[in-house]
């Protein structure tokens, strides 16, 4: 029986030894039932309330390729403690031919899922709550509640009996007069990107050592964010006003704001750092340039949430690695070198001609026929070789099969020249069982077929041929620029020669799928060696900025064409020596182009 450890601990508080002691108990047990331990998985100061951890996501990853048949961990709540999460997990294991085993439960069935799935589920809700119990008792001894605020100290101390005496803070003078400068500009009329522009300029670290935004200075006012919000600046400590959820699909958490009713407020003007005229000031002034947008209903909610422009988001500055976003009607610009004035790039480009050439990229470059048919070929041989790795390896049973028939003559030879079958007997019957156990292996292994279709690359070009007509009805227009975005990973603009160079960024596994007609082109056999191989792998075209309307209608320039074609020309010149050679001419391409 092969088994597959796992162990977790959830606080940076707990002791990392207590990842050691679990597995060890786990190994002491599995020794003790004869089982081989072929891997042990393990999440650190991690919690059991989401299964978005590495650890997990390997284990199961490793469950649905047949590497073990069971999973031993100390208890149901080291693998999570929610009870959806626990029921996927369990329900996965066992499509997958796995048993889940604990050292407390024992060999978990569908009652252990329901009712310690349940109980784990109540334990988090009864901690949380015990949390807030004592947080809210702090804060009505005047002690901060939650993290630090930019412009105090934590104070370090501890009670008669060693135990840490947590909440209390003290000001930070050399903060507390960047605080004071920001409200006094921002109440003489300047705006929240230019305080964090001068800020950045003259060398004044931000929250946590970072660079000073826009956002972090002007926050949000209703729910008491950024510095221009924070009510601690004027003795007073309000708690409560957010409520956080954790988003059952990302695992992120999510901020509400609470009614006022719920809120906790607390005096503490011995941590006053900005007079109250001053407040009152910056109040003033928020009030009188804030505008409030009419309440829309939930219908109205996708349409806010969904990009208003083709590749919006997507768009990365090559210089200092943020985004490009609309700095007029029309243009694109840095974002950093705008907002913070920490990047040099204040180059701008038409979001029409970055369009056109992102599509023309789509369209021309990122699936060139005879590259594609190289990758194809490839693809198949790096399959091969990874299946004989982790699989049954043919060559070597093949192989073995006449030597154990040359075994079984010999022994059959020595009974016939008066041996003792009894001697011989136990030797027989080992080499005829893995004689049968050979033939059926190699009888039940197929070479790998390929994945990919030879005319993968001319298929994708009709279909995006007409998914670009799609885009240009307006009932079609929504759906078609969804897919689009889909294909694209990232697009960098990279200043060269005072113009900017696009670099596209293919997302490989995207563009396999929309080229095959599927959801899910990875339901094949090899997976596993799809998604380690396109890990590696991603396609890249370089591009130039379209100079003129004319280019722009024509989706590139002649300067396009030639950068788009050598970059692909220079991929093709290079020989495939090696079994695994295209991905090394593909990571070299991409390092020069990052």
């Amino acid at each position: 029986m092969k088994v597959a450890l796992y162990a977790r601990y959830s606080s940076e508080n707990q002791r990392d030894a207590s990842i050691e002691d679990q597995l060890r108990l786990c190994r002491l047990h599995a020794e003790k039932q004869g089982w081989t331990i072929v891997d042990s998985y393990t999440d650190r100061a991690i919690s059991g309330a989401s299964l978005l951890r590495p650890g997990i996501q390997e284990l199961i990853q490793d469950a649905t390729r047949g590497r073990f048949t069971i999973v031993l961990a100390e208890a149901m709540d080291r693998l999570s403690r929610d009870q959806e999460d626990i029921a996927g997990l369990f329900k996965r294991m066992t499509f997958s031919g796995v048993r889940i085993i604990t050292l407390s439960e024992g060999d978990v069935t569908h009652l252990h899922i329901g009712l310690k799935g349940t109980m784990n589920a109540l334990f988090l809700k009864d901690l949380a709550e015990k949390v807030r119990r004592g947080l809210r008792g702090r804060v009505e001894d005047g002690k901060s509640g939650g993290g630090n605020s930019y412009g105090y100290d934590v104070v370090r101390q501890f009670d008669a009996r060693g135990e840490r005496i947590r909440g209390d803070r003290t000001i930070n003078e050399e903060e507390a007069r960047t605080v004071r400068r920001i409200f006094a500009d921002y109440t003489r009329g300047k705006s929240s990107r230019t305080i964090a522009m001068e800020l950045n300029r003259d060398g004044v670290p931000g929250p946590q050592g970072r660079e000073w935004g826009p956002s972090t200075i002007h926050g949000n006012r209703e729910r008491g964010t950024g510095v221009l919000n924070n009510e601690m600046y004027v003795g007073r400590l309000v708690w409560n006003r957010l409520r956080y959820l954790k988003d059952p699909d990302t695992g992120k958490r999510v901020s509400r704001l609470n009614p006022e009713s719920e809120w906790v407020v607390q005096e503490v003007p011995e941590l006053r750092i900005v007079e109250q005229d001053l407040w009152d000031a910056v109040k003033t002034r928020q009030a009188e340039t804030t505008f409030s947008q009419p309440e829309r209903g939930n219908e109205a909610l996708s349409e806010r949430r969904r990009p208003r422009h083709l590749f919006a988001g997507l768009i990365r500055c090559g210089c200092c690695g943020g985004g490009y976003s609309m700095i007029s009607k029309d243009l694109l610009g840095c974002t950093t070198a705008r907002n913070k004035g920490t990047c040099d790039n204040r180059l701008n480009i038409r979001r029409d001609a970055l369009e056109a050439s992102v599509l023309s990229g789509l369209r021309t470059h990122l699936m060139e026929p005879d590259l594609f048919k190289e990758f194809c070929n490839e693809f198949t041989r790096e399959v091969n070789r990874m299946r004989m790795e982790l699989g049954a390896d043919l060559v070597a049973m093949r192989n073995e099969l006449p030597r154990i028939d040359r075994e079984l003559d010999k022994a059959i030879q020595a009974i016939l020249d008066g041996v003792p079958g009894a001697k011989l007997k136990d030797k027989i019957g080992a080499l005829e069982a893995r004689k049968i156990e050979l033939t059926e292996r190699l009888a039940n292994t197929e070479e790998p077929p390929p994945l990919l279709h030879p005319n993968m690359a001319e298929i994708y070009q009709q279909r995006i041929a007409s998914l670009y007509e799609s885009l240009q009805a307006e009932e079609t227009k929504t759906e078609a620029a969804e897919r689009l975005r889909t294909l694209v990973s990232q697009i960098t603009l990279q200043p060269a020669d005072g113009e900017l160079a696009i670099i596209l960024r293919g997302d490989l596994a995207a563009i396999l799928q929309f080229a095959a007609h599927k959801k899910n082109a990875t339901v094949h056999p090899d997976s596993g060696v799809l998604d380690a191989f396109i890990s590696q792998v991603s396609l890249v075209a370089g591009n130039r900025t379209p100079r003129s309307r004319q280019n722009v209608a024509n989706g590139h320039s002649q300067a396009s064409l030639v950068a788009g074609t050598g970059l692909v020309l220079s991929l093709r010149q290079s020989q495939v020596e090696s079994k695994a050679g295209l991905i090394g001419c593909f990571n070299g391409l991409f390092s020069a182009h990052a």
